[in-house]
């Protein structure tokens, strides 16, 4: 049966009653197999649609409708003003993940010279973002995942820095870079408690490797292996800067006191729900 643009719109959000955002789900799925923007399909909201484009249509609602992220469905989410290709097995970028890169903003000048490592690329976001940022800037970025590198080195193609942006498969809480390599270090390490975990979406337990999420019962596994290797690859005054938990702050700015003397100015940067999200410290 035929129907127009709006009429299947109604039905999609009907059938996406469960998922998040069902309206916006429906309007970006069609809006894909359309070729088209959201706003195309309220100006043509009366546009009958062909057979073909029901059925394509049909096999990516019934997907968002099982639970799937959008963004996997897709194959591609924004982050900082650009598109990233990603797919089950990297991390979906999230909007906070992009208070890290302010903060990096905030230390270097647009024309600045200097190298940085991404521990944890997945995607790419950080690493990738940075080098379009800052056209003088070299990285190195790292995963464990090879299937995650491939996407990493796919997205830094289409965003020209490849030729500035080195891709290492490694685990990144062991030791791998000479002393004193980096100016900046920038991570978004797995940081989600075992407990958290275990009580997080459907979405996210079903879809999102867990890998890239969870880090032991406490969610510092991952910090408490990676910073002896930070302290050590960072050059004097070179700056480290870590997505966090939102109830890590207070925990974490004690182990660096505690524990790491050799960073300073240690800061905790809230996000826009006012939680903590970004641990900022240098080296001596």
């Amino acid at each position: 049966m035929s129907q127009s643009i709006i009429e299947l719109l109604q039905v999609c959000e009907q059938r996406l009653f469960a998922v998040d955002s069902p309206r916006l789900s429906a309007e970006l799925l069609i809006a894909h197999v359309l070729e088209c923007s959201r706003l195309d399909l309220v100006l043509n909201k009366d546009r009958m649609l062909a057979s073909a484009e029901l059925s394509q249509i049909e096999e990516l609602v019934a997907r968002r409708e099982g639970g799937e992220p959008i963004a996997y469905i897709l194959g591609s989410k924004e982050f900082f003003g650009l598109d990233f290709e990603v797919a089950q097995g990297v991390l979906i970028p999230r909007p906070e993940t992009e208070h890290l890169v302010e903060a990096v903003q905030e230390r270097f000048s647009p024309d600045a010279e200097f190298l940085f490592a991404d521990l944890g690329t997945g995607s790419g976001i950080l690493a990738v973002t940075i080098a379009t940022l800052f056209p003088n800037a070299k990285g190195v970025a790292v995963d464990l995942s090879p299937e995650a590198l491939k996407i990493a080195s796919r997205n830094s193609v289409t965003h020209g820095v490849s030729d500035r942006v080195s891709f290492v498969q490694a685990d990144f809480t062991c030791p791998l870079f000479q002393p004193q390599s980096f100016d900046l270090i920038v991570t978004n390490p797995p940081y989600v408690p075992l407990y958290e975990y275990e009580s997080a979406s459907h979405e996210v337990v079903s879809f999102e490797p867990r890998t890239a999420l969870v880090s032991g019962i406490d969610g510092l596994d991952h910090m408490r292996l990676l910073l002896p290797h930070v302290e050590k690859a960072l050059r004097s005054n070179g700056s480290f800067l870590s997505e966090i938990g939102y109830q890590h702050g207070d925990q974490l700015v004690r182990m660096f006191t505690d524990n790491w003397p050799e960073f300073y100015d240690v800061l905790i940067r809230k996000d826009l729900s006012g939680h903590d999200r970004i641990i900022i410290s240098q080296r001596r």
